[in-house]
């Protein structure tokens, strides 16, 4: 059996360099123009070429996503674009238009093409068409069980790979094409604006009764009847390494570095124990549930991997994330005193217990024992989101080391 690239997403260079550390195979990240993902922090030239060269030092592969539907507009950019992109090198380039596919092949054809999930790849005639045009890779839809790529594995060439999403945040739309944030909000969701108006609430208006709202009620759990539950197939390692499936990919490019660190970590840990045994990873399986569950998620789904997903894979009280960790920082070089550089997330004091998350997967219990400003001054508590502090928690650190603080369980649902 052939071992899976575990393939992670990343908001901003730092959460880039964490998706490395903490395990990721290969990165995808977004450029300031052409992506699904406008809101993102995204990646200007100079930090996507310093992504690049940090990805490529330790052996892990970077695609640039530019899988936009384009209009006439967006062409001549799209070229302009692509020929930045080829002085700088990714590893690929995740499309969804064929006309963007077409200047990439033109403009850039060194550089790998990977057909994205937003062009609806959902039988072998499709990886085949895509494949004779120059594609390696094409996305599966999310709409597609394990059974049916395992057909599509057993009837494509051997060198072209099928790239499967596996955990993750699901869309309502067939493949995400959706056109619900356009007609709310003018934000188009296929140039890479979408509100996500599948989280919100609805209600119904009785033709005869203008302003008079009825709640949409499915059992009376609430009216939330879009919002669907995350997918996770942690359990499942074995069944999507017997499909054939080449990419584990993770959906997530707006996430922060403890949400990628922890399920890169995660992934990265089940998969090398599944090839080391079917014990190995068996045996170790309650602790990827645990750590898989300290990152925020809307509960989980198994989506379509086992036939079409049923009202079980919906949310309809709540539009909220389970959060049982809060954030609070990367630990970066260490200076002349002994004290660690970080960027604070979010508030801790001193006297303070938090935790250490680390790339091999020890969690490690620490206290604050002192927290500096960049004059030196001692300060009690770390109040201001993105300060610069000088911490010492009492015992060694290394780089790339996130820090985190457990939530208490009256809290959870917040």
């Amino acid at each position: 059996m052939k071992k899976p690239e575990l393939l992670v997403p990343a908001s901003s260079l730092e959460v880039l360099k964490v998706a490395v550390i903490f395990g990721a195979d290969a990165v995808y990240i977004g450029g300031e123009a052409f992506g699904l993902r406008a809101k993102a922090k995204n990646f200007s030239k100079e930090d996507m070429r310093e992504g690049i060269a940090f990805a490529h030092v330790h052996g892990v592969k970077v695609y640039v996503t530019a899988n936009i539907l384009a209009h006439n507009y967006d062409l001549q950019e799209v070229r302009q674009y692509f020929t930045e992109l080829k002085e700088l090198k990714p590893d690929a380039l995740i499309i969804s238009d064929p006309g963007i596919f077409t200047i990439a092949q033109e403009i850039c054809p060194e550089i790998e093409r990977h057909i994205s999930t937003q062009a609806n790849n959902t039988n072998y005639e499709t990886y085949r068409f895509w494949h004779r045009l120059g594609a390696k890779r094409v996305v599966s839809a999310r709409e597609l069980s394990l059974q049916e790529i395992s057909e599509i594995r057993g009837k494509i060439p051997e060198e072209m790979e099928i790239e499967t999403f596996i955990h993750g945040a699901m869309c309502i739309s067939y493949s995400g094409r959706c056109l619900l944030s356009n007609y709310f909000t003018g934000r188009d969701a296929n140039q890479g604006a979408c509100t996500h108006p599948c989280r919100w609430k609805y209600a119904v208006v009785e033709e005869t009764r203008p302003g008079e709202y009825l709640p949409v009620y499915e059992n009376e759990r609430g009216t939330y009847i879009f919002n669907s539950k995350d997918l996770c197939m942690i359990e499942h390692i074995p069944e999507l390494v017997s499909a054939g499936i080449d990419s584990f990919k993770i959906e997530g490019r707006m996430k922060t570095a403890l949400y990628v660190a922890t399920v890169a970590r995660t992934y990265r840990k089940a998969i090398d124990d599944f090839f080391i045994s079917r014990e190995t990873y068996e045996k170790n399986m309650p602790w990827y549930l645990e750590q898989i569950s300290n990152c925020t998620y809307r509960q989980f789904t198994t989506g379509f991997f086992f036939g079409r997903p049923d009202e079980t894979t919906q949310i309809y009280d709540s539009n909220t994330y389970v959060k049982e960790y809060t954030y609070l920082g990367i630990v970066g070089g260490r200076n002349e005193e002994g004290y660690y550089r970080i960027e604070q997330r979010n508030k801790f004091s001193v006297g303070e217990i938090i935790e250490v998350m680390k790339p091999d997967g020890e969690n490690r219990l620490v206290t604050v024992q002192k927290i500096r400003d960049e004059s030196g001054s001692e300060m009690e508590s770390a109040p201001h989101p993105k300060q610069v502090l000088y911490i010492d928690l009492g015992q060694p650190l290394a780089e790339y080391d996130i820090l985190r603080r457990q939530e208490k369980e009256e809290k959870a649902d917040e």
